[in-house]
Protein backbone atom coordinates (compact mmCIF):
# COMPACT_ATOMS: atom_id res chain seq x y z
CA UNK A 1 0.00 0.00 0.00
CA UNK A 2 3.17 2.53 -0.49
CA UNK A 3 1.72 3.95 -3.67
CA UNK A 4 -0.28 6.97 -3.92
CA UNK A 5 -4.14 7.05 -4.21
CA UNK A 6 -5.24 8.46 -7.28
CA UNK A 7 -8.79 10.36 -6.37
CA UNK A 8 -11.65 11.11 -9.09
CA UNK A 9 -15.08 12.97 -8.42
CA UNK A 10 -17.90 12.86 -10.96
CA UNK A 11 -21.04 15.28 -11.60
CA UNK A 12 -23.82 14.49 -13.11
CA UNK A 13 -24.45 17.50 -15.24
CA UNK A 14 -27.14 15.86 -16.94
CA UNK A 15 -30.00 13.29 -15.54
CA UNK A 16 -32.46 10.99 -15.70
CA UNK A 17 -32.72 11.18 -19.59
CA UNK A 18 -32.14 7.79 -21.22
CA UNK A 19 -34.12 5.98 -23.74
CA UNK A 20 -31.65 3.33 -23.51
CA UNK A 21 -32.93 -0.14 -21.89
CA UNK A 22 -29.73 -0.81 -20.18
CA UNK A 23 -31.24 -3.41 -16.81
CA UNK A 24 -28.46 -1.69 -14.35
CA UNK A 25 -29.53 1.46 -15.08
CA UNK A 26 -31.73 4.32 -13.08
CA UNK A 27 -31.11 7.47 -15.52
CA UNK A 28 -33.02 5.34 -18.18
CA UNK A 29 -36.45 7.11 -18.41
CA UNK A 30 -38.05 3.18 -19.08
CA UNK A 31 -37.99 2.46 -15.47
CA UNK A 32 -39.56 5.16 -13.98
CA UNK A 33 -36.83 5.52 -11.36
CA UNK A 34 -37.21 7.98 -8.45
CA UNK A 35 -34.34 10.59 -8.64
CA UNK A 36 -33.59 13.99 -9.92
CA UNK A 37 -33.79 14.65 -13.43
CA UNK A 38 -32.74 18.07 -15.58
CA UNK A 39 -31.44 18.44 -19.50
CA UNK A 40 -28.26 20.44 -18.13
CA UNK A 41 -27.75 21.17 -14.78
CA UNK A 42 -26.53 25.29 -13.85
CA UNK A 43 -23.01 25.69 -14.59
CA UNK A 44 -22.78 27.47 -11.61
CA UNK A 45 -23.82 24.25 -9.53
CA UNK A 46 -21.18 22.43 -11.54
CA UNK A 47 -18.10 25.25 -10.91
CA UNK A 48 -19.37 24.68 -7.26
CA UNK A 49 -19.06 21.02 -7.45
CA UNK A 50 -15.24 21.52 -9.40
CA UNK A 51 -14.11 23.67 -6.65
CA UNK A 52 -15.24 21.29 -3.66
CA UNK A 53 -13.63 18.89 -5.30
CA UNK A 54 -10.30 19.91 -6.10
CA UNK A 55 -10.04 21.31 -2.81
CA UNK A 56 -10.80 17.53 -1.28
CA UNK A 57 -7.76 16.49 -3.16
CA UNK A 58 -9.43 15.14 -6.68
CA UNK A 59 -7.15 15.09 -9.64
CA UNK A 60 -9.92 13.88 -11.57
CA UNK A 61 -13.63 15.66 -12.49
CA UNK A 62 -16.09 13.34 -14.68
CA UNK A 63 -18.66 15.30 -16.76
CA UNK A 64 -21.39 13.00 -17.13
CA UNK A 65 -24.31 12.80 -19.36
CA UNK A 66 -27.33 10.64 -19.51
CA UNK A 67 -28.05 9.94 -22.88
CA UNK A 68 -26.87 7.30 -25.56
CA UNK A 69 -24.26 9.06 -26.79
CA UNK A 70 -23.12 12.79 -27.66
CA UNK A 71 -24.98 15.11 -30.18
CA UNK A 72 -24.44 18.83 -30.96
CA UNK A 73 -26.28 20.15 -28.61
CA UNK A 74 -24.60 17.91 -25.98
CA UNK A 75 -21.36 17.96 -27.27
CA UNK A 76 -21.56 22.10 -27.25
CA UNK A 77 -22.50 21.74 -23.49
CA UNK A 78 -19.93 19.33 -22.82
CA UNK A 79 -17.51 22.00 -24.12
CA UNK A 80 -18.94 24.96 -22.26
CA UNK A 81 -18.82 22.94 -18.60
CA UNK A 82 -15.12 22.08 -19.68
CA UNK A 83 -13.88 25.56 -20.51
CA UNK A 84 -15.68 26.88 -17.40
CA UNK A 85 -14.03 24.68 -14.71
CA UNK A 86 -10.96 24.87 -16.37
CA UNK A 87 -11.26 28.36 -15.19
CA UNK A 88 -12.30 27.71 -11.57
CA UNK A 89 -10.34 24.94 -10.92
CA UNK A 90 -7.47 24.43 -13.19
CA UNK A 91 -5.41 21.79 -11.27
CA UNK A 92 -8.19 18.95 -12.36
CA UNK A 93 -8.24 16.52 -14.74
CA UNK A 94 -11.31 17.03 -17.31
CA UNK A 95 -12.65 13.75 -17.79
CA UNK A 96 -15.68 13.29 -19.94
CA UNK A 97 -18.12 10.67 -20.27
CA UNK A 98 -21.22 10.86 -22.82
CA UNK A 99 -21.89 7.50 -23.90
CA UNK A 100 -20.80 7.02 -27.68
CA UNK A 101 -18.24 9.10 -29.44
CA UNK A 102 -17.04 9.05 -32.97
CA UNK A 103 -13.40 10.31 -33.60
CA UNK A 104 -14.40 13.92 -34.92
CA UNK A 105 -16.41 14.31 -31.51
CA UNK A 106 -13.78 13.17 -29.13
CA UNK A 107 -11.23 15.43 -30.76
CA UNK A 108 -13.85 18.65 -30.22
CA UNK A 109 -13.79 17.59 -26.73
CA UNK A 110 -9.92 17.49 -26.41
CA UNK A 111 -9.62 20.92 -28.35
CA UNK A 112 -11.75 22.29 -25.11
CA UNK A 113 -9.81 20.95 -22.76
CA UNK A 114 -10.81 17.38 -21.91
CA UNK A 115 -7.96 15.58 -21.64
CA UNK A 116 -9.33 11.95 -21.04
CA UNK A 117 -12.96 9.78 -22.01
CA UNK A 118 -14.60 7.41 -19.73
CA UNK A 119 -16.44 4.57 -21.50
CA UNK A 120 -16.91 1.39 -19.64
CA UNK A 121 -17.72 -1.76 -21.37
CA UNK A 122 -20.11 -3.03 -18.77
CA UNK A 123 -19.15 -6.58 -18.78
CA UNK A 124 -18.87 -9.66 -21.15
CA UNK A 125 -19.91 -9.55 -24.97
CA UNK A 126 -21.49 -12.35 -24.32
CA UNK A 127 -23.60 -11.02 -21.63
CA UNK A 128 -24.45 -7.88 -22.60
CA UNK A 129 -28.03 -8.75 -24.07
CA UNK A 130 -29.00 -9.77 -20.93
CA UNK A 131 -28.54 -6.23 -19.63
CA UNK A 132 -29.32 -4.29 -22.84
CA UNK A 133 -30.99 -5.11 -25.93
CA UNK A 134 -31.42 -0.95 -27.26
CA UNK A 135 -27.53 -0.98 -28.61
CA UNK A 136 -24.67 -3.53 -29.29
CA UNK A 137 -21.53 -4.50 -27.18
CA UNK A 138 -19.41 -3.98 -30.13
CA UNK A 139 -20.78 -0.02 -30.44
CA UNK A 140 -19.00 0.73 -26.87
CA UNK A 141 -15.95 -0.73 -27.81
CA UNK A 142 -15.55 0.52 -30.83
CA UNK A 143 -16.20 3.89 -28.93
CA UNK A 144 -13.33 3.05 -26.63
CA UNK A 145 -11.19 2.23 -29.81
CA UNK A 146 -12.12 5.95 -30.59
CA UNK A 147 -10.68 7.51 -27.91
CA UNK A 148 -7.61 6.28 -28.34
CA UNK A 149 -6.87 7.30 -32.06
CA UNK A 150 -8.45 10.44 -30.82
CA UNK A 151 -5.34 10.80 -28.08
CA UNK A 152 -7.55 10.94 -25.23
CA UNK A 153 -6.39 9.14 -22.12
CA UNK A 154 -8.47 5.52 -22.19
CA UNK A 155 -10.87 5.05 -19.18
CA UNK A 156 -12.71 1.66 -19.61
CA UNK A 157 -14.14 -0.98 -17.00
CA UNK A 158 -17.05 -2.55 -15.82
CA UNK A 159 -19.76 -3.61 -13.20
CA UNK A 160 -19.59 -7.28 -11.26
CA UNK A 161 -22.89 -8.29 -9.99
CA UNK A 162 -25.57 -7.97 -13.02
CA UNK A 163 -26.16 -11.68 -12.84
CA UNK A 164 -22.81 -12.74 -15.02
CA UNK A 165 -20.22 -15.71 -14.52
CA UNK A 166 -17.18 -15.83 -13.49
CA UNK A 167 -16.60 -16.78 -17.50
CA UNK A 168 -18.38 -13.48 -18.06
CA UNK A 169 -16.01 -11.34 -15.96
CA UNK A 170 -12.92 -12.50 -17.16
CA UNK A 171 -14.22 -11.98 -20.88
CA UNK A 172 -14.89 -8.48 -19.57
CA UNK A 173 -11.24 -8.09 -18.29
CA UNK A 174 -9.77 -9.49 -21.48
CA UNK A 175 -11.30 -7.53 -23.80
CA UNK A 176 -10.22 -4.36 -21.41
CA UNK A 177 -6.65 -5.48 -21.46
CA UNK A 178 -6.55 -5.20 -25.25
CA UNK A 179 -8.20 -1.86 -25.13
CA UNK A 180 -5.00 -0.93 -23.21
CA UNK A 181 -7.32 1.03 -20.70
CA UNK A 182 -4.63 3.60 -18.28
CA UNK A 183 -7.81 3.70 -15.27
CA UNK A 184 -10.22 1.07 -15.10
CA UNK A 185 -13.17 1.77 -12.88
CA UNK A 186 -15.02 -1.08 -11.22
CA UNK A 187 -18.42 -0.31 -10.16
CA UNK A 188 -20.76 -2.98 -8.00
CA UNK A 189 -24.23 -2.88 -9.14
CA UNK A 190 -26.29 -0.63 -6.54
CA UNK A 191 -29.90 -2.15 -6.56
CA UNK A 192 -32.61 0.20 -7.35
CA UNK A 193 -36.37 -0.95 -6.41
CA UNK A 194 -37.55 0.11 -9.84
CA UNK A 195 -34.90 -1.95 -12.07
CA UNK A 196 -35.50 -5.45 -12.86
CA UNK A 197 -32.17 -6.80 -11.86
CA UNK A 198 -32.38 -8.77 -8.84
CA UNK A 199 -30.18 -7.19 -5.94
CA UNK A 200 -25.85 -8.01 -6.18
CA UNK A 201 -25.38 -10.81 -4.33
CA UNK A 202 -21.66 -11.10 -4.38
CA UNK A 203 -19.79 -11.46 -0.83
CA UNK A 204 -17.33 -8.58 0.52
CA UNK A 205 -14.73 -11.32 0.07
CA UNK A 206 -15.64 -12.14 -3.80
CA UNK A 207 -15.67 -8.29 -4.61
CA UNK A 208 -12.16 -8.26 -3.01
CA UNK A 209 -11.19 -11.56 -5.38
CA UNK A 210 -12.64 -9.39 -8.54
CA UNK A 211 -10.46 -6.50 -7.71
CA UNK A 212 -7.24 -8.84 -7.53
CA UNK A 213 -8.06 -10.18 -10.69
CA UNK A 214 -8.65 -7.13 -12.21
CA UNK A 215 -5.56 -5.86 -10.91
CA UNK A 216 -3.77 -9.20 -12.01
CA UNK A 217 -5.47 -9.05 -15.81
CA UNK A 218 -4.76 -5.50 -16.09
CA UNK A 219 -1.37 -4.89 -14.65
CA UNK A 220 -0.59 -2.16 -17.55
CA UNK A 221 -3.14 -0.05 -16.53
CA UNK A 222 -1.83 3.05 -14.32
CA UNK A 223 -5.12 2.92 -11.95
CA UNK A 224 -7.85 0.36 -10.69
CA UNK A 225 -10.51 2.75 -9.58
CA UNK A 226 -13.66 1.48 -7.13
CA UNK A 227 -16.06 3.46 -8.22
CA UNK A 228 -19.82 2.88 -7.95
CA UNK A 229 -21.27 1.08 -5.26
CA UNK A 230 -18.45 1.01 -2.87
CA UNK A 231 -20.00 2.03 0.31
CA UNK A 232 -22.67 0.00 -0.30
CA UNK A 233 -20.58 -3.19 -0.94
CA UNK A 234 -17.78 -3.07 1.44
CA UNK A 235 -19.36 -1.30 4.20
CA UNK A 236 -17.24 -1.41 7.03
CA UNK A 237 -14.35 -2.95 5.44
CA UNK A 238 -13.44 -0.29 2.46
CA UNK A 239 -9.76 0.24 3.62
CA UNK A 240 -9.37 -3.46 2.31
CA UNK A 241 -9.73 -2.66 -1.30
CA UNK A 242 -6.30 -0.95 -1.27
CA UNK A 243 -4.16 -4.25 0.26
CA UNK A 244 -6.23 -6.16 -2.99
CA UNK A 245 -4.82 -3.52 -6.02
CA UNK A 246 -7.21 -0.63 -5.68
CA UNK A 247 -5.11 2.71 -5.76
CA UNK A 248 -7.84 4.94 -6.71
CA UNK A 249 -11.53 6.00 -5.30
CA UNK A 250 -14.85 8.47 -6.24
CA UNK A 251 -15.15 10.59 -3.63
CA UNK A 252 -18.22 12.13 -2.85
CA UNK A 253 -21.42 11.52 -4.73
CA UNK A 254 -21.72 8.90 -7.41
CA UNK A 255 -24.94 9.81 -10.26
CA UNK A 256 -28.12 8.96 -8.75
CA UNK A 257 -26.94 7.70 -5.46
CA UNK A 258 -25.13 9.41 -2.63
CA UNK A 259 -21.54 8.74 -1.55
CA UNK A 260 -19.88 9.19 1.69
CA UNK A 261 -19.02 12.81 2.79
CA UNK A 262 -15.57 13.47 1.28
CA UNK A 263 -14.01 13.95 4.60
CA UNK A 264 -14.38 10.63 5.54
CA UNK A 265 -12.89 9.44 2.78
CA UNK A 266 -9.68 11.50 3.08
CA UNK A 267 -9.76 10.29 7.01
CA UNK A 268 -10.02 6.89 5.95
CA UNK A 269 -6.60 7.18 3.69
CA UNK A 270 -4.78 9.02 6.73
CA UNK A 271 -5.76 6.23 8.99
CA UNK A 272 -4.20 4.11 6.34
CA UNK A 273 -1.41 6.04 5.67
CA UNK A 274 -1.93 6.89 2.24
CA UNK A 275 -0.78 9.69 0.68
CA UNK A 276 -3.47 11.31 -2.60
CA UNK A 277 -1.77 11.97 -5.51
CA UNK A 278 -1.19 15.41 -5.93
CA UNK A 279 -0.22 14.93 -10.16
CA UNK A 280 -1.21 12.81 -12.89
Amino acid sequence: MSEKIFLCSICNINSGTCKEDCKFCSQSVRYKADIERYKQKPMDAICQEAIHAQSNGALGFCLVTADKGLNDKTLKFVCDVAKEVQKVAPKLRLIACNGTASLEQLLVLKEAGIKAYNHNLETSEAFYPQICTTHPWSERYETCQNVNKAGLVLISGGIFGLGESQEDRISMLASLKSLHPTSVPINFYHHNVALELEPNSLTVDEALALIRLTRETLNEADRIMVAGGRELMFGSRQAEIFDNGANSIVIGNYLTTKGRVMSQDLEMLRTLGLDIAKTV
